[in-house]
This record gives C-alpha cells, structure tokens and sequence, in this order.
C-alpha cells in the first residue's frame, strides 16, 4: 500500500525525527515538511496526503485550529503529535485516535503507523467512523480548553499569574477566596460558587461548602465520623469532607485511580 504523508510540527527536530522514521518504510512517500499552522492547511489543500502526522501545541494556530480549519470531515488520516499532555492523550485513547507522545520510541512509532496503515486500508465506511472519532476526542479538549488553565492575583501592586495545576485548595471567606499554593496563599475576591464553575471539575471537587481541594494533590482520604472524611494533601494540610459530598468522594477515588 503506497501511501503520501505531511509532517507538521513547529520543533525541527521532532519533525525531521518524524520525517527519518517515515524514510525507513517504502510504502511511505513524504510529499512535505510545516513548521507552522498555516502552511499545514495550505499543503493540506494543495497536495491532499493520505495521511498527516499533525503537531497539536504549535503556537498562534495549533493542530486543533489546522483542522477545524480544513475540517474534520475533510481532513486525511492524522496522526496527532503532542508532549506528554494528559488531557490529549486521555481523549485520543478514549476515541481510538492514532497519537504519538513526544519524545517518542522507534517501536513505538512503528506501530503507530502501522495501525494508521491498517485503517487506510480499511472499508469505506471507516472514513466517517474515523471522523466521528476525531470529532469526540476534538470535543473532550475544547471542553478542557473551557476552564481556567492561570489565574490572575494581585501582589502588592501587581498582577501576577498563576497554574490552576499549582493550587492545592480553595479555602472561602465571605465575598473572597483564599488560594493556598505549596509555599504561600493568595487572597482573591470572587466567590467560592464563581471559581468553582471556572475549575475543571476532573480535577478539582468541592468537598466542603468552603473548601475546594486539588484532587491531584490528595496523599489519602479516611473515613471520619458521622459519615464525613478526612481528606490529607502532599502538603500535610487535612480538610474534613462534608457527609453530604459522598458523590465528590466517589469522584476523588476514581480520579485518583486513573492517574
């Protein structure tokens, strides 16, 4: 099966890894190189591969934006290329979307290409199974992309950012919040209800009516008295959960297996 590929990638050097991988196989004619978005859905248009091998954190317009450019159902064969990025990789195993993670192994490319060769091959009606596929996984990370990555705090006279990754809890206080980080807490006047929405409930759950906790940074969860929990963070820090958040707890169990 002859098949032509496009490598884009903003990284050199991933891209010629990609492109030196691709020269071992004789069934693989590479028809071009993009260092950037635009001139992916311009060879995407003028040269119509079969298959593309498309960098999803490329700067300015991204491999998300490539494709809903060209769109979904109009787009060849991809392979999406991404740094170690959960969410990404989550949503393109739960789709059985071909993925590659960066810095990726021989092997590892290997059969990646050829389950993409498989598919290629495959009856027509992979086409628009394969499309709806991308779309699903294409929506788990617009509705990641939806919540709050940094937040804004104000130090002394400045405004300075901060990862939501870094937080650790949310404690309430009337019209403010406090946010504690590993090291220092910063006051931010928004209500407890208004940053909650803005939080990615994967990774974040309330577990109290003034506490909301980083899942990511729970060490335990014990059982306490009366139905409550005692929830321990890497920092030491213990939250005692309210009886009635037993939904949240199960969530917490869950979320904590799967990572």
């Amino acid at each position: 099966m002859s098949l032509t590929a496009l490598v884009v990638d903003d990284e050199p050097i991933a891209r010629h890894a990609i492109v030196r991988l691709l020269g071992d196989d004789p069934d693989v004619e590479v028809i071009g190189e993009c260092g950037d978005g635009v001139s992916a859905v311009e060879a995407i248009r003028g040269h119509s591969p079969d298959l593309v091998f498309l960098d999803i954190q490329m700067p300015a317009i991204t491999g998300l934006d490539v494709l809903a450019t060209i769109g979904a159902q109009r787009m060849p064969a991809t392979i999406f290329v991404t740094a170690y990025e959960q969410y990404a990789v989550r949503a393109f195993e739960a789709n059985a979307v071909d993925y590659l993670v960066k810095p990726f192994s021989r092997e590892r490319f290997a059969e990646t290409l050829r389950r993409a060769k498989q598919r290629l091959a495959a009856a027509r009606g992979a086409d628009a199974d394969t499309t709806a596929r991308i779309m699903q996984a294409l929506d788990s990370l617009r509705q990641r992309d939806d919540y709050l990555q940094r937040l804004p705090v104000r130090v002394d006279e400045h405004v300075v950012f901060i990862d939501v990754d870094d937080i650790v809890w949310i404690k309430a206080s009337r019209n403010t919040v406090l946010v504690h980080l590993a090291d220092r807490a910063h006051e931010l006047r928004e209500t407890m209800a208004a940053l909650a929405a803005r939080l990615d409930p994967r990774h974040f759950a309330r577990v109290h009516r003034s506490a909301i906790i980083n899942v990511r940074r729970v060490t335990a969860i014990h059982p306490w008295f009366n139905g409550h929990h005692v929830v321990t963070l890497d920092t030491g820090q213990q939250l005692r959960m309210s009886r009635y958040q037993h939904e949240a707890f199960l969530r917490l169990a869950t979320l904590r297996r799967e990572e």
